[in-house]
């Protein structure tokens, strides 16, 4: 493997797992405050909480100016976050955690076909191709076996 892409490639398999690990959680935070939304809602404060002193520890100090400059739909991702945090809360118990993960993952297969064809968001153009689309419906059988097992 290039060794330039190894750690990347590892620090996202542990984030990935944190993500498994994180709907469990955040389902006993519902449950206690009988709200997906509440869970969600302490879920974000103390990630905030942890991102702050992280970047405390940094040491990095931009200035405000780089922020005035990038629009609107720049601010809006941590939304997408809460909003999936919340879901996740409510949906688990139901569905389960390896369908929530896996029916979660091919949304974000999906999304980002779409995304990487149309080169949105500052991204680089990556057409949609039958190689691509053949994986992303492997990922779809996936859901369907998980659901099925």
């Amino acid at each position: 493997m290039n060794p330039t892409i190894a750690l990347p490639i590892l620090l996202v398999l542990l984030a990935g797992a944190m993500i498994a690990l994180q709907a469990p959680t955040n389902v006993m935070l519902a449950r206690a405050g009988g709200s997906p939304v509440l869970a969600a809602l302490i879920s974000f404060a103390v990630g905030t909480a942890a991102l702050l002193v992280a970047w405390l520890a940094s040491g990095n100090r931009p200035g405000l100016a780089p922020f005035s400059m990038l629009p609107w739909y720049a601010w809006v991702g941590g939304v997408y976050g809460a909003v999936y945090v919340a879901i996740a809360a409510y949906a688990a118990p139901r569905i389960g955690l390896a369908s929530l993960i896996t029916i979660g993952i091919a949304g974000q297969i999906v999304m980002a076909l779409w995304l990487d064809h149309i080169g949105a968001l500052g991204l680089m153009r990556q057409p949609i191709s039958a190689a691509r689309v053949v994986g992303a419906l492997l990922v779809v059988a996936g859901v369907v076996l998980v659901r099925k097992g």
